[in-house]
């Protein structure tokens, strides 16, 4: 039993390390991205029309369209992303994230993150963001987006639940990278 945990742990962070080394963005790939970011806000803003004013007043946002989850014991996540400045795409970014504590499973879900101002979206594009255990983020729902607000430092954060199951009660904290875009230098 425990060299099959042990086991399962081991190729679980070996996936983790493996998954940012293996994302590496393809300039061909831009339509591709651009048409799935375009797909999960047409999908956040059927849940909840309410989350459009978020899209019209933020001054950046970062979609994941899917992040994945898992976990036993210790777990992770990882999902890449596009970034929109005034509603242009101004390039790529990652999340990946580590959690220690019960849980059990794997899900997958898409993540939306707006930046109220530039700096917010500055603090972001330096990487210097990171969400721990008590940042909370809104699961979006009909009427949601009304409720929710920026944090402290000026960032609101969105998840849409896709699919899976997972038992959890662990501690973590997601960490983002950013990415400029190539055609943009």
């Amino acid at each position: 039993m425990i060299d099959t945990r042990r086991r399962s742990l081991v190729v679980l962070l070996s996936g983790l390390v493996a998954l940012p080394a293996a994302a590496a963005w393809d300039p061909k790939k831009d339509k591709k991205d651009l048409d799935a970011a375009a797909a999960t806000m047409a999908a956040f803003k059927k849940d909840d029309p309410g989350i459009e004013s978020f899209c019209a007043e933020a001054h950046a946002y970062v979609v994941f369209p899917t992040v994945g989850k898992g976990g036993v014991g210790i777990g992770g996540a990882y999902g890449r992303g596009v970034v929109f400045e005034k509603g242009q795409f101004v390039g790529r970014a990652s999340m990946t994230q580590l959690s220690v504590g019960f849980q059990w499973g794997g899900q997958a879900y898409s993540e939306v993150l707006f930046f109220r101002d530039a700096q917010a979206f500055e603090r972001f594009k330096a990487n210097r963001l990171e969400f721990a255990a008590q940042a909370s983020a809104v699961a979006i729902t009909l009427g949601a987006a009304a409720k929710a607000a920026y944090d402290q430092d000026g960032t609101a954060v969105f998840i849409r639940e896709k699919g899976g199951l997972m038992y959890e009660a662990s501690l973590g904290g997601q960490k983002f990278s950013y990415k400029p875009n190539e055609a943009k230098k």
